[in-house]
């Protein structure tokens, strides 16, 4: 009897620990293995524009920012700036979005402000505040929609992301990075709650709130 119930404890703990590694690993506390558009004979794409004239044409540009930006290790804090970009080491996830255009030459704040001005009707805001206005999601959702290409939001369709593009979730947003995992879908860099552990993560297979996919044009 004893040895039976040996047994099964072992077999519910084996259970267990497997419950926990597949959680750790979806939530990206394990690391998973990472390979590029070569991996899968995917042609990186190369915009044809180089909005700020720095020789790095703007979907390098806006990936090479992002990780500039990523590197400071900004903290997770929703906060009002005047100014509009956070100053004090703190973000949230539309500042990735936000300082990646801003290395590219794209100033959002303002950018978004003139959308809002253009198309007000489209837009869900009473009174606009530049400092703000290009801080919320739902006021992204918007302004891509309005002045960049539409892609697809099949994972799966995996030539048809790349290093640099936009998504949307529900409540979320992030730059698609240039690293894939083994089924060749994209990595997501972004900022999504206080204490992340990393801003580079294997998620968008396991998520199903994607709203939208955009690549500056």
């Amino acid at each position: 009897m004893k040895k039976r119930y040996f047994i099964v404890f072992v077999i519910l703990f084996l259970i267990l620990c497997m419950t926990a590694l597949s959680l750790w690993y979806i939530y990206n506390y394990i690391p998973h293995k990472q390979y590029t558009n070569d991996d899968f004979d995917i042609k990186t794409y190369i915009s044809d524009i180089d909005y700020d004239q720095d020789g790095i044409d703007d979907q390098t540009d806006i990936l090479k920012s992002v990780r500039s930006y990523i590197k400071t290790k900004p903290q997770y804090k929703s906060d009002y700036y005047i100014g509009g970009y956070p100053n004090d080491g703190y973000g949230v996830c539309t500042d990735i979005v936000a300082q990646g255009l801003l290395g590219a030459g794209y100033d959002l704040m303002y950018l978004v402000n003139d959308d809002i001005l253009k198309h007000s009707d489209m837009y869900d805001i009473e009174k606009p505040d530049i400092n703000i206005d290009f801080r919320r999601v739902r006021n992204l959702k918007v302004y891509f929609k309005n002045t960049a290409i539409e892609l697809t939001t099949d994972v799966y369709d995996i030539d048809q992301w790349q290093g640099g593009d936009i998504v949307i979730f529900t409540g979320h947003i992030g730059v698609i990075s240039d690293k894939r995992n083994h089924d060749g879908v994209s990595f997501l860099i972004h900022h999504s709650y206080p204490g992340q552990r990393y801003y580079e993560e294997d998620i968008l297979a396991y998520r199903n709130d994607i709203v939208a996919h955009y690549r500056i044009s």
